[in-house]
Parts: structure tokens; C-alpha cells; sequence
């Protein structure tokens, strides 16, 4: 009877681990679906800045939305996007190590965001300059404390996690001035039509000025997706094991039931016999 109570627990047990993978695989493709929508709206707004800035800018130099009079130290700025806890697998020790073998600390500065990021960097020995918090939040993701970092560096590369499909992740690393200019290329307007420009607009405090503010509004944009992407890439890793964790759960709830059924059988089987057995005594003595 102990066995038997013990397995109804054990298959108890398992049904709510059954149900809280569902739920966590369900909030993870919830997740996906508010991040995809997030990157198309803010690629919308990105093209609109970048036909805007391609009208007005005064030369082909990409500034990173630095001031004229701006002083910029002589080294490259690496930006580590990781998880904030270690549910990302294995992906964030692929992606630390990527970047630690092309690291030069002479040449290049390190900035890593995500709590399970700093720890790899931290027990491979690799000094950082910055560690932040990754965002909690899908939406309004605050980049400006990124952007003063990103203004102060001669060039920035991002490494982070990339999103290709709820079964696929993969690690990338992108040149920051690229990536904002490649975005911008993707859907540049033929529109010639009201025209921005010098003649026809009046720019304060001055064009210049002007350009770099939008320059750090898409480094803003960039950087804001990258990390959208990382997150996305992280969220799909998660409903992968959830799903995972899922099927073993139903695998191992359905053997408990049959295990549970076939000791409940079992036993009233035995009292079956018992019972039987009592009759025949029974009718023996009457004999």
C-alpha cells in the first residue's frame, strides 16, 4: 500500500512539472512574438532617421555621434551581449571564448552585459572596463549609458547571440559603424521628393550637430536590436528546453501512471486471492 501511494506522488508530482514547462514554454513564444514586433517597428523608425541623415550629413565620415571638439581614445570597444542567468546553454561559453581569443587588452577595451557574461569573463581572467545588468524588459530598453561608451572608442564591435529559428542559435559579432550602415542601406527611399537639406531647412544649433544627434539616435536604434536579438535568441533557447524538458516529463508522467496501474492491478490481485484463499479455508472447515 506504501508503494502504491508512492507512485500516486511521484505521478502527481510529475503532472506539475508537465504543466510548469507548458506554462514557461508558452511565456517564452510569448516573448518571441512581442520581440519580433518590437525590431520591425523600430527598423520603421531607424529608416526615417537614416533617409533624414543621408540627406543632411556633410561628408562620408561616420562619426559615432561624437562632437566636433570630442576627444576619442585610440582603441577598439568590445561589447559582449550575454544572459543575465545561465539558462542560455552552452551558447554564452562559445560566445566569451570567441571573443577572449581575439581580445588584444593593449589594442581593444571590454564591455560585457549580462551577469552569466561577467562570470566566464571573470573565471578566464579577462579584466572588463563595464559590466551591466541585462534589460529585463522587452520594450524601451535604456542604451545611453552604451551610446557614451560607444562615443568614446575609435570603433566598437558587438558580440552577441543571434536569433535564426526556436531551434537555432547562433553567436555573431557585428562592427557597430557597419551594422548602422548596412540597416540603413536595406530600404533607402528613391523618393527624391522634399528634400532635406540646407536650403530649404534651418538646422540648430548647427548641421553638424544635427547629424551627430541622429548618429547616436541609430547607434541607439543598433544597439537596442542587438540586444533585442540577444534576448530573442535567449528566449527561443528556452522554449527549446522547456519543450525538451516537456517531452521527458510526459514520457516519465506516462510511465508512472503504468506503474501506478500495474501496482493498483497487482494489488487487488493479491487481495483477490486473499480473498479466495479465505473462502476455500472457509469452505474446507464446513467440510
Amino acid at each position: 500500500m506504501i508503494q502504491l501511494n508512492e507512485l500516486a506522488q511521484q505521478r502527481d508530482d510529475m503532472n506539475t512539472i508537465v504543466t510548469l514547462t507548458s506554462i514557461f514554454e508558452s511565456l517564452a513564444s510569448i516573448h518571441i512574438a512581442q520581440i519580433k514586433n518590437q525590431v520591425q517597428q523600430s527598423q520603421r523608425y531607424f529608416d526615417e532617421l537614416w533617409r533624414i541623415y543621408t540627406q543632411i550629413k556633410v561628408n562620408s565620415l561616420f562619426r559615432f555621434g561624437r562632437d566636433a571638439q570630442e576627444k576619442v581614445i585610440d582603441k577598439e570597444l568590445l561589447i559582449a551581449i550575454t544572459a543575465e542567468g545561465g539558462f542560455s546553454g552552452d551558447i554564452d561559453q562559445k560566445l566569451i571564448e570567441w571573443m577572449v581569443k581575439e581580445h588584444d587588452p593593449a589594442k581593444q577595451d571590454i564591455i560585457v552585459i549580462g551577469h552569466h557574461g561577467a562570470i566566464q569573463l571573470i573565471q578566464a581572467g579577462v579584466q572588463f572596463k563595464k559590466y551591466f545588468k541585462l534589460p529585463g524588459k522587452d520594450q524601451n530598453i535604456n542604451v545611453l549609458p552604451l551610446i557614451k561608451y560607444v562615443r568614446g572608442y575609435r570603433n566598437t564591435t558587438v558580440y552577441y547571440q543571434s536569433y535564426v529559428s526556436l531551434m537555432v542559435q547562433d553567436v555573431k559579432k557585428i562592427e557597430l559603424q557597419t551594422a548602422v550602415q548596412q540597416a540603413g542601406g536595406k530600404n533607402q527611399s528613391k523618393d527624391i521628393e522634399n528634400v532635406i537639406s540646407e536650403f530649404n531647412y534651418i538646422f540648430e544649433p548647427s548641421t553638424i550637430a544635427v547629424v551627430a544627434h541622429l548618429e547616436r539616435t541609430m547607434i541607439g536604434i543598433t544597439l537596442s536590436q542587438v540586444i533585442l536579438d540577444s534576448k530573442l535568441a535567449q528566449y527561443a533557447s528556452r522554449f527549446r528546453s522547456m519543450s525538451v524538458a516537456q517531452d521527458k516529463a510526459v514520457d516519465s508522467e506516462n510511465s508512472l501512471k503504468l506503474s501506478y496501474n500495474r501496482a493498483k492491478r497487482n494489488l487487488s490481485d493479491e487481495r483477490l486471492k486473499e480473498i479466495i484463499n479465505g473462502l476455500k479455508k472457509l469452505t474446507a472447515a464446513y467440510e
